[in-house]
């Protein structure tokens, strides 16, 4: 229904405060861009830690029991968001206790991603099969997300849930820092890195949760991951990176969500495009600005030709 409406009122102008005033006059509009800021927010947060302890396996694990959650609990009749979170937190409190040691985590990781796996393609046979046309779409909003379909009560519980899992987040953020850059060393000092890394995970799962509501569960780790590695690559000071990570998954959300309202294209391909372009433009900049002495002739000579330089050796 908000595509359709979009479609006949959505109009760009020249003039960008109009457009926004035009914009934020629709509920659904509003509604989107209050989860969209909370998830980016906590995304980027979140996501710089993912980045620096290379849990990003742990995060397309998650993703995927997400989706298989949403399945599950369509299936058996429960709230779908209900069944999101507390399946997929679970899961990632188990697999904090079971991963133990960081060189152990992979196994443990890709030990639970082939389990879910398969049980994702039980709930998908059953839901494809028992569901009619009409619910058949909450498969495909668990998939590719349905920002601009939230009403107010979904907004707010994704606005408060964010809320909560970014102090949480901020609590336990400088022993995670110490526990995530030298484990040993933060074991050594008494600090609970195991527990630490449970707690972490279970952070993750909130924010997958409640991305694939903004951008869908294949899509989710292009806004929780893309953002935090623009920003390691920007700066070396921790929370400096986690604040330039959360602004930029901010700017690719709302710039994707003004796309979307003037587009007949989903808001998610749009916020992973400008994260991915973002990402490429920063990588080529780097590249070039660390090799541009050796790109560039050096100040006050001449690029000579094959031939003036066959001359010039003459």
């Amino acid at each position: 229904m908000a595509l359709g409406l979009m479609a006949t009122v959505a109009a760009f102008s020249l003039n960008p405060v109009a457009d926004a005033q035009e914009m934020l006059t629709y509920d659904f509009m509003q509604y989107a861009f209050m989860a969209g800021t909370a998830m980016s927010l906590l995304g980027g947060f979140v996501g710089y830690f993912v980045v620096l302890r290379r849990a990003v396996f742990a995060g397309e694990a998650l993703s995927h029991v997400a989706f298989a959650a949403v399945l599950g609990a369509t299936v058996a009749g429960f709230d779908p968001l209900a069944g999101l979170l507390i399946i997929t937190v679970g899961v990632a409190l188990a697999m904090g206790v079971l991963s133990g040691r960081t060189r152990t985590r992979d196994v443990t990781v890709g030990i639970v991603l082939a389990w879910i796996l398969g049980l994702g393609a039980l709930f998908l046979s059953i839901y494809t099969t028992s569901s009619s046309g009409g619910n058949a779409q909450v498969g495909v909003n668990a998939l590719f997300g349905s920002i601009l379909g939230l009403d107010l009560r979904q907004t707010q519980e994704a606005v408060v849930v964010a809320a909560a899992a970014a102090v949480v987040l901020l609590v336990i953020a400088r022993p995670l820092l110490f526990a995530s850059i030298d484990p040993d060393v933060a074991a050594a000092r008494g600090l609970p890195v195991a527990l630490l890394g449970t707690l972490f995970l279970g952070v993750v799962a909130i924010t997958v949760a409640e991305g694939v509501q903004v951008i869908g569960a294949l899509l989710i780790l292009a806004l929780l991951v893309t953002p935090a590695a623009i920003a390691l690559r920007l700066t070396a000071r921790p929370f400096r990176a986690m604040i330039l990570s959360a602004l930029l998954g901010l700017v690719f959300t709302w710039a994707g969500l003004t796309l979307g309202f003037y587009e007949p294209y989903p808001v998610s391909f749009f916020i992973t495009a400008l994260a991915f372009g973002s990402y490429v433009l920063t990588v080529v900049g780097q590249y070039v600005a660390r090799n541009r002495g050796r790109l560039l002739p050096a100040r006050g000579t001449v690029a000579l030709s094959g031939e003036q330089a066959a001359r010039h050796e003459r």
